[in-house]
């Protein structure tokens, strides 16, 4: 580390030489509370993973359903033990894979889904209510899970039968990813619709997982990531309950998503802060009654943000400590990412490693055997504490400017994941933050990929196409327009859009076509430039 750099965490907290007694308040167990009580910050179970490990749940998709349906019966022959979706671009923007935009991204980066067909043959011999399911998308949340629906109604397995996620956090892609479609306003809408839809009907599915994590894979500091996580939570409640839905009746449902970087103490407590920030939030704003309802749960993405592509062995030393950091944070459900990962979709010895990280720690480690084993930490106390004080200023802050709907659209969280981004690369680049392979101890063949990059099938894409024409051709299309325009049109009223995407999934119409009455309906949103 360089000798003339103030030490901080990544968030820029300072950290001091030794920390005793005097750094921990004297009402320390009324900030802590037991495992499975509020304020959760110990855990939100009592027994945690003496119980049960955490969920694992390897990210993975990628060319046709057949393709990524291969892979996760791999997967969890492997040991995992739930799924999670990933999406080509196409689908993520509410295109069908014969759209002229689409041509050179079907089944690149996720699966390609444009119908029901898609979905069933995605899970394909894979017995949908012995299964959790995590689905990352957005835009096209609604379609994506009316289309799940039905695949499960072809197995014969009701909607109360399922379990699993649907990210469905709009307001973190006009953040951050920028997968958006319709403007703020009528996306914060379709989104509480889904929550609104799932909470009556699927009591064991989370239908959205509130994340800051693209907002710090963007370049945002961990404090930062609390509060713009709980700046977008604020603004679907408060649409929810503004509708005259009780904030019990929704909450104990609701999930989210944080990263997992390299300032692993710092990593631990921002979890730990998180817990208590939304206990404190539900009850005091929402006047939360359902214990369940201030109980904050959580998937941890790791960082792929912090990969390398020179040296890439050590990414599994990284992906480890993040994992770790996780863990002893108190994460429902984790993903580790492949040490390839910054070349290319991982292979399946990636993606097996991965996997064996989580079952090591989990089995091997001995970190599980009791809750919360860094309570009372003079450190950790302190940093959970200034983080919970530092996000908690940001997240006034964002409350000044009008919410995360209006410090978004005039492009304040931006500038501000932006600027901390920049001065992160500053860092790196003259050297005062050390990477190691890419500032420090760079070696002459740092670029090297190790052992075989999965390559994808070129062939892919053409025959996603062709799947496509082929239902179209038999599919009945004046049913499937009919039930399309039937979308637009309750769009375009106050009712609740999911029963009609649902009746379009079963009738046949294609996800572009459901996206674009959508479109016909709300417009598509072009974000303008803030500075």
């Amino acid at each position: 580390m360089n000798a003339s750099r103030a030490v901080t965490t990544e968030s820029g907290i300072p950290v001091r030489e030794l920390y005793t007694s005097n750094d921990i308040p004297a009402d320390l167990d009324s900030r802590l509370g037991l495992p499975g009580q509020p304020p959760f910050t110990r855990g939100p179970y009592e027994s945690m993973y003496r119980e049960r490990l955490w969920t694992m749940r390897q990210y993975s998709g990628f060319g046709s359903a057949e393709d990524t349906n291969r892979r996760y019966r791999y997967l969890l022959d492997q040991g995992q033990t739930a799924l999670s979706v990933a999406f080509d671009l196409p689908t993520q923007l509410g295109l069908d894979s014969t759209h002229e935009l689409a041509e050179d991204e079907v089944g690149r980066v996720g699966v390609a889904i444009d119908t029901v067909q898609d979905m069933c043959d995605l899970f394909d011999g894979l017995p949908l209510d012995q299964l959790s399911v995590n689905f990352t998308i957005n835009a096209t949340a609604p379609i994506i899970l009316a289309f799940y629906l039905v695949a499960a109604e072809r197995q014969g397995v009701a909607m109360s039968d399922l379990a699993g996620t649907l990210q469905n956090d709009i307001l973190k892609e006009f953040l951050a990813r920028k997968t958006f479609i319709y403007p703020p306003e009528p996306s914060v809408r379709l989104a509480c619709d889904v929550v609104e839809f799932c909470s009556t009907l699927l009591p064991r599915f989370n239908p959205i997982s509130i994340t800051g994590y693209h907002a710090r894979e963007a370049g945002c500091s961990a404090t930062q990531e609390l509060a713009f996580a709980f700046a977008d939570a604020i603004a679907y409640c408060d649409h929810l309950v503004e509708r005259g839905i009780p904030f019990d009746s929704f909450a104990p449902r609701l999930s989210f998503h944080f990263a997992s970087q390299m300032d692993f103490f710092e990593e631990v407590a921002k979890v730990r802060a998180a817990r208590r920030m939304w206990c404190e939030l539900a009850t005091t704003r929402y006047g939360a009654s359902d214990p369940n309802s201030t109980r904050l749960r959580f998937f941890s993405g790791c960082s792929g943000a912090t990969l390398t592509a020179q040296q890439p062995l050590n990414n599994v030393v990284r992906s480890t400590l993040q994992c770790l950091a996780a863990v002893l944070g108190g994460a429902q459900s984790i993903h580790v990412m492949g040490y390839d990962e910054a070349y290319e979709i991982p292979s399946e010895e990636s993606v097996r490693l991965a996997l064996r990280t989580q079952q090591i720690i989990g089995l091997e480690s001995g970190v599980t055997h009791t809750v919360d084993p860094l309570a009372g930490s003079y450190y950790v106390e302190s940093l959970t504490d200034a983080i919970a004080l530092r996000a908690t200023e940001i997240l006034d802050e964002i409350a000044a400017q009008g919410g995360a709907v209006n410090a978004t659209t005039a492009g304040l969280l931006q500038r501000w994941i932006a600027e901390n981004a920049y001065t992160e690369a500053r860092e790196i680049a003259d050297g005062t933050r050390p990477k190691v392979g890419v500032n420090v101890f760079v070696d002459d063949e740092e670029m090297q990929a190790p052992g075989a990059l999965f390559i994808p099938d070129a062939t892919a894409a053409a025959r996603q196409r062709e799947r496509l024409q082929s239902f179209l051709a038999q599919r009945s299309s004046v049913s499937a327009a009919e039930a399309v325009a039937r979308v637009g049109s309750v769009a375009g009223t106050t009712e609740n859009v999911m029963p009609s995407i649902l009746d379009a999934a079963r009738a046949g119409a294609t996800l572009g076509e459901i996206a674009d009455a959508l479109r016909g309906q709300f417009g598509e949103y072009r974000e303008p430039v803030p500075w």
